[in-house]
This record gives structure tokens, sequence and C-alpha cells, in this order.
């Protein structure tokens, strides 16, 4: 939901709350919680040791990596305002061909780690009912009901996407200015009552924890540590919502509810230690909350991990059409059930990730298996992140700057990574085939896109100009019944007026296709989000050369633009008069369009013989994804206009056999 408040304001800030901090403002439901976990028995000398390096690794990475790489400089690689890896790739991708790789990584990463962040956080608060009583209600210390509500929760999260979100969005914000107001003044209820846990805010601690004997874990603490930065990336990917500026005056505030929430459950362990060494562990998060505000905290906790779940789905939506708009992904079917731009409803991303997600509920059970899978993936993606960034900071002059950031936080993210990697045996595994998956169809997709087009490029271009007498002669050719009276071809009209050979076999040789205008449109995706634009060229009275530049949030609707740029050009006096005779529509002005697509296909890839092995692979992976991906005329906003599709050939390795000879009689 893209507001219209990005200058810094009140309202603008309470909208920030709500959008941007879902995922970072649930992660001390269960951070903590998975440090103790993996922490394992301790003694209760052992504890103060443990709260104190855990919050100070807590409280600097957060300064590090959230405040620091993401608030401070990821931010201001804006591409018009919008952020996220996707809108980085735009930004740089012109410098250097490999940083295609980073791009495909991370954007594969961040949508498969995200489909635990609703499983994880609704898990854990639905979690905090078991063995709760309230009135008449006594809830069972089972797991068994706890799966069947968040199933519930899910399902109905994602049933009402469909619908829009614009009115719920609305409440998110005030609903999360509650939420980090809450956990922050039960953080300092608790700390007030230990305030040596302030001593946690001093680096020395994190260094001391990390390499003491009493950290049995070792560098692998990391992993659990991690948990609380995950919201990160999502943080950047999301400014284009809100505005930076929001972001920067709300940060300060969630990051100190965020860490008197931290520092909290660390005093609240420091005096309950009992309770947290014992057979059955307590989560502190809950158990921290005086009891007559304990049922306040399951609900609020809930509504928030609701929230979180809200936004990691738009925002999922959100990656999947930027990547359809780079040409990183198939083309899928987008709704815009909003008044807004950024408002988008991607039917196919919205089931899959329900039954990912609903799936990964009941194959980990509890939240404390969840979370020893979350957030391996995710930095995978931030060091894909961290090297585009050094990249943007390389485009703009700063090299030494580059150089030392990339070095600084490659090396940072390089060993929460390693940290990482021992969640993969405990199913961490999943998130990496998920990752592994989606990268599959992102390098067949666009790979097989680029190999085909580069074995099509100089065999298969002819220039325009040389077929534009014979065009304007047949627009004129009486003999010739009409074909349309605007007979558009979409494809690429390149260097020279370069097209591709079968655009004029369709119009010349196969059946000869008279029209008053023949239109031959390029649409061109601009890194400029919201970009709509047009040029002209015209080859002859009757041939248009229409170049369309589109921004990657900017929805495909050629009918709508050809009708606009058609009046345009009737205004001007380019274009004769295109009146009918007989209309419904009073003052039409506009003939008839018609749309010609051409299906090129292989006759037989496999008999491809001059093709490498690898170019068929990609190439055939390509051609099996377009089958099953949006139509060109759905994609294209035709789907109620006059739409022709014609299968070619693609002339791929179409040499002669030499083997060929004919019998004597």
């Amino acid at each position: 939901m893209k507001t219209t408040t990005r200058t810094l304001s009140g309202l603008g800030m309470i909208i920030t709350l709500g959008i941007v901090y879902g995922d970072i403002g649930t992660s001390p439901l269960y951070v903590m919680n998975a440090i103790i976990g993996a922490a394992g028995p301790q003694k209760p000398a052992e504890l103060a040791p443990m709260m104190l390096g855990s919050i100070s690794l807590i409280f600097w990475t957060l300064m590090l990596i959230t405040t620091v790489k993401y608030i401070l400089l990821a931010m201001r690689a804006d591409n018009r305002d919008e952020g996220g890896i996707f809108a980085l790739y735009a930004l740089v991708r012109n410098q250097a061909k490999w940083l295609i790789v980073p791009a495909l990584v991370g954007g594969a990463a961040i949508l498969a780690d995200g489909t635990l962040t609703p499983a994880v956080t609704v898990t854990s608060a639905i979690e905090g009912l078991k063995g709760q009583i309230v009135g008449p209600l006594h809830f069972s210390t089972e797991q068994s009901w706890v799966l069947l509500v968040v199933t519930g929760i899910l399902l109905i999260l994602f049933l009402v996407q469909r619908f829009g979100t614009q009115l719920i969005g609305w409440s998110f914000g005030p609903l999360m200015l509650i939420w980090f107001t809450f956990i922050g003044l039960v953080g300092l209820h608790n700390l007030i009552q230990v305030p040596l846990m302030l001593r946690a805010l001093s680096p020395v601690y994190a260094v001391q924890f990390l390499l003491s004997p009493e950290n049995r874990q070792g560098i692998f603490i990391l992993g659990s540590i991690f948990l609380a930065t995950t919201g990160a990336e999502a943080l950047y990917s999301d400014m284009g919502q809100v505005g930076k500026r929001n972001i920067y005056g709300t940060w300060p505030f969630v990051y100190a509810m965020l860490m008197l929430s931290y520092l909290g459950q660390g005093a609240w362990v420091l005096q309950h230690g009992a309770l947290i060494t014992g057979a059955r562990p307590l989560n502190p998060f809950y158990a921290m909350v005086p009891v007559h505000w304990r049922m306040f905290a399951i609900v609020i906790a809930t509504i928030a991990a609701i929230i979180a779940s809200q936004a990691l789905i738009t925002g999922s939506y959100t990656l999947v059409h930027e990547a359809i708009g780079l040409k990183l992904l198939p083309r899928l079917r987008i709704k815009f059930p909003g008044n807004v731009k950024s408002q988008l409803y991607v039917g196919a991303v919205n089931w899959l990730l329900c039954g990912i997600t609903l799936s990964i509920v009941w194959y980990f059970q509890t939240s404390a298996h969840m979370e020893a899978a979350y957030g391996l993936a995710i930095t995978i993606t931030m060091l894909m992140t961290t090297l585009l960034l050094r990249a943007f900071l390389q485009q703009r002059g700063h090299r030494l700057l580059a150089n030392v950031y990339v070095t600084a936080f490659g090396l940072l993210e390089s060993l929460f990574l390693l940290a990482s990697l021992a969640k993969f045996v405990h199913g961490g595994y999943v998130t990496v085939l998920l990752t592994l998956a989606i990268l599959t169809v992102m390098v067949f997709w666009h790979v097989g896109n680029v190999r085909r087009d580069a074995h099509l490029a100089n065999t298969e271009n002819v220039s325009l100009l040389d077929f534009v007498p014979q065009l304007a002669a047949l627009s004129q050719d009486d003999q010739v019944p009409p074909f349309a009276t605007n007979l558009v071809y979409i494809g690429h009209v390149g260097e020279d007026y370069a097209v591709k050979r079968a655009t004029v076999y369709s119009i010349l040789d196969q059946q000869p296709k008279r029209a008053k205008v023949y239109w031959f449109v390029t649409v061109n995706e601009t890194d400029t989000p919201y970009e709509c634009t047009y040029t002209v060229q015209q080859l002859a009275r009757s041939v248009m050369d229409v170049q369309l530049y589109l921004g990657f949030k900017k929805p495909q609707r050629l009918n709508v633009y050809l009708r606009q740029i058609v009046n345009d050009l009737l205004n001007e006096g380019v274009l004769d008069d295109q009146t009918p005779r007989y209309s419904s529509i009073p003052g039409r002005r506009v003939g008839n369009f018609k749309f010609v697509m051409l299906n090129q296909q292989f006759q037989d890839l496999g008999a491809q013989e001059d093709l490498p092995l690898l170019d068929r692979l990609l190439i055939g992976g390509r051609l099996l994804l377009q089958r099953i991906s949006l139509s060109p005329q759905r994609w294209y906003g035709l789907a109620f206009s006059d739409v022709v599709e014609e299968r070619v050939p693609l002339f791929i390795g179409q040499h002669p056999d030499r083997t060929l000879r004919r019998r004597k009689e």
C-alpha cells in the first residue's frame, strides 16, 4: 500500500510502523527463546554471561546491519524512492553483466526464506496460549490445537488477499504502535529490577562472550542472534511505500523498544534461572509479562504476527512483480484490487506461498523447530545486496568507500552465513531447496531468453527500412482486402530498425495483411518504477515505430496506451483520419486495432545440432516455462482486444542438410 505521506509526518510515521516493521518488530517473540534453546541446559552461574553477551550481540548486530548498512547506506541507493534487491539491481545492471548473479540469487533467497516468516511468527504467538486459563477456558499444553488455530489464521489471511487490504492496512500502524509501546514498557519494567543488564550495550560483552569457553556453541551462536535482524532486507524493500524520511523518523523508536524488550527478557532470565533450565523451559517473552497482562500480550502478539505475515505476503507480490518487469521471472497474472499502484495481488504467488507456509507449519510442528531453520537463506540475500551496493558506490565514484564497505560487511555477513550453516541439517535445507527451485526458474527464464536471442541476433534480424516501400504500397493496394485499420506487432525494434524476419514474413508472405497503419511497438521496461512515456518514428505515412517506456511497476495496458498515442498523432495531423463510417460511440476518431502475436517455436529442439547442449537445455526450459506462463494477450492487457496468434518457427540453426542427395532413377 503506497501512502501519500512520503514526507516526514506524524501520519506517515504511524503508517510506516504498520507497513515496514512487521518482520523485525516481531523478532522478540522468538529470538531469546531460540538463543536459550540452542545453548542447551545452563548452570545458574552461566546465565549472566550468556544474557549479557547475547543481548550485546543483538544490540550491535542491529546497529551494524540494520542501522548502518540498511538505514544509513542502502536506503541512499533508491530507485526513484523504491528499494529492494531488484530495484537496486535495476540501478547498477549496466555496470557489469555479472551483477545479474547476485540479483538472481538474492531475490530467490529472500522469496524462499520469507515462507518461514508467517509460520514462525503466528505459531510463536499462538503458543503463548498453551496452559493459559481465561475465565471458563483452559487451554491445553498440547501442540495439536495450536497447529489447527495457526492453520485457520493463515488460511483466512491468504484468502482475503485477493480483495485487497487497503482498509485493513490503515489500522496496521496504530496497532504496531501499541505493540512496540507495550513490549518496550514490559521490558523496561523488568529491566528496572536488574539494571546491570544495561552493561550489554557495551561491545566488550559481545566479544568476550563470543570468544568465551562458556559459549559452548562458539561462532554458531550467531545463527540465533541473526534472527533479530532478519527483517532488515524487508525494511529496505518496503521503503518505496512510505518514503525514507518516515523510516529515518521511526527507526530510533523501534530500535529502542526492541532493545528494551530484549534487555527486559535478559533481566527476567537472570531472576528466574530455574524456570529456564527446567525440563519445560518457558518463553521469556511471555514469561516476563505480568500475569494480569498476559492475555493482552498474547492477543497483541497475534495481531503483530498477522501484520508481519501480511507485510511478507504483499512484499512477495512486489518482488515478483519487479522480477517480471526485469524479465527475471515468467509472466504471471497481476491484479490491482486497491486504488493504489503498489497494492497488487498475484494469485499464483499467493497460493504457492499458502501451500508452502502451511506445509512448513505441519512439517516443523513447533516454533522452536522453525526457529532452528529460520534465517539461513536471508544471510545469502544480505551478502548479495552487499555486492550490489558495492557496485552502486563505485558507480557514484566512491571506490575507496566501496572497497572498505564490501570488505567489512562481506566479512561480517560471511560470518553470519557460516554460523547459519549449522541450521541446514535442522531444517534450513527446506529454504535452501526452495531457493534453488526459484533460482532454477529464474535462470531458465532469463538466461534461456538471452541465449535464444544470441542465436537469433545474427541470422534472423532484418531492417524494417528495407520493407517500408512494400508496406506503404500494400497499405494503398485496393486489390487486397483490408485486414485492419491499425495492425499492431509487439516485439523489439532495435538499432537500424532491426526486427525479426518472422514479423515481416507475417505481413507480406503468409497472407498479405493490408492495414491503414502498421504499428511496430517495442515495450521497454525502464529503471524508473512508474515511468509511462513513448516516442514515435514515422517511417512512412502508414508505418510507425513506437517505443513505449514503462517502469517496472507500471501495469501493461497496451490497448489503452495505443489509443492515447493514436489520438495524440491525429491531433498533430501526423495520421490520416480514421473516423469509422459506423459507430455507436459519438465523436469516435480512432479505427479498429488488430494485434498479431507471433508464437515462435522450434520444429525440433533436439535436432538443432549446431546449438551447444547447455544452450539447448536453457532455451528448452525457457520455452517450457513460456507455455505454462501467462499468455502475451493477457500480459499486455489485450484479453478483450482483437488478437491473432500466428505460430512461426524459430530460425535457429536452419542450415541446409548437406547429406541430402537426389536418387538416381
